[in-house]
């Protein structure tokens, strides 16, 4: 027997969970404020996180998907990008959304179940969150192909988690991504639980990175908690892709401190003892203690810190809670070019029925 194939997956890494690191960074790394604005945006996304969840709670927000634990993987991907590419999100990922350009208040809107949350005032070609699981991987191939045919030298970035790399519509994305060579990057957030069906149980792949192998295109894994790692690795990724050399896979370790969503509980289906285990990797907790041991980070710039990223939640908070919500009616808008008459005859009657009881 001959050997017809062969394939390596491999794995980066270069600041381990207590903020050290055992070879030198990468070059952007070396940029005035790099890191901090890396970290700064990790906090924001979890000072976040904590606020939309007590809105939650106390029932002025909908169900809500938290990143705690996961806040390196968007953060990171956010920054490889550059303006003029279009990223494609899941429901976990308001970490790559605020470094987008997306709103604090945008996404306090989409959570409460406004739509207009979705209509980005700064990332305007940036796709909505996706909550169908997997369901926007070929809609992120199709970017990527528009992009493809008009010569344009941008890239679709996907983001969705372990569980969808088990739908079908990430399988046929992916193939026909491989198939025609098309500039997308697709980054699995594998924090090893889709919903309460843990990462072994889902496939007897021994990565999830080598799925891109049969696709006919490159698969590697990051340390999803290291966000210097995961900005180097996804822009690399990017930069390939944008020179014409096809699509890429990466697999971002990372583990699910939170529930699932609010209207799960997690303790029904694995161990607190394995959570716990687990808040050791902390991507926040990694990045701060490297700025305190390379770059002079000290208790007071982490207070200022803190400060602003909870003042700028507040300020969406307080925004949010004051708009008004949309009239009822317009639940028939954006839906046709021109509403047919049976529809247009029910907008009519609501709208009567609302003038008539002032609402």
């Amino acid at each position: 027997m001959r050997e017809v194939a062969h394939f390596e997956i491999g794995y980066t890494r270069y600041v381990d969970p207590d903020g050290s690191h055992a070879e030198p960074l990468p070059a952007f790394a070396a940029e005035p404020g790099a890191l901090e604005a890396l970290y700064r945006a990790m906090l924001l996304t979890r000072t976040f996180d904590a606020r939309a969840i007590s809105l939650q709670r106390t029932g002025r927000l909908g169900t809500f998907a938290s990143s705690l634990g996961q806040e390196a993987i968007g953060v990171g991907v956010a920054a490889a990008m550059r303006p003029e590419d279009v990223l494609l999100p899941s429901f976990r990922d308001q970490g790559a959304q605020f470094g987008r350009g997306v709103t604090p208040l945008e996404l306090l809107l989409y959570w409460g179940g406004d739509e207009r949350g979705s209509d980005f005032a700064g990332p305007r070609e940036d796709f909505p969150i996706s909550i169908t699981v997997g369901g926007h991987a070929p809609q992120a191939a199709g970017v990527a192909l528009a992009f493809k045919l008009r010569g344009e030298p941008r890239v679709a970035v996907c983001l969705f988690g372990d569980g969808a790399t088990s739908k079908g519509d990430v399988y046929e994305a992916m193939n026909i991504a491989g198939a025609w060579n098309l500039p997308v990057v697709f980054v699995v957030s594998n924090n090893q639980w889709a919903i309460s069906v843990p990462r072994l149980e889902q496939t007897h792949a021994e990565t999830l990175a080598q799925k891109a192998i049969a696709a006919g295109f490159p698969g590697e894994q990051v340390d999803g908690n290291d966000v210097v790692a995961v900005r180097a690795v996804v822009a690399g990724a990017i930069e390939a892709a944008r020179r014409g050399e096809g699509p890429r896979l990466i697999e971002a370790l990372t583990y699910r401190l939170a529930d699932h969503t609010t209207v799960d509980d997690a303790s029904r289906y694995r161990a607190a003892e394995e959570v716990t285990a687990h808040w050791h990797e902390d991507p926040v907790a990694r990045m701060r203690a490297l700025l305190v041991a390379e770059h002079g980070w000290d208790r007071e710039r982490e207070e200022a810190a803190i400060h602003a990223a909870t003042a700028t939640v507040e300020a969406a908070v307080e925004a949010y809670l004051a708009t008004p919500p949309q009239p009822a009616e317009s639940m028939f808008d954006h839906l046709y070019a021109a509403l047919p008459p049976e529809l247009a005859t029910q907008r009519a009657g609501l709208s009567e029925r609302g003038a008539e009881t002032g609402s």
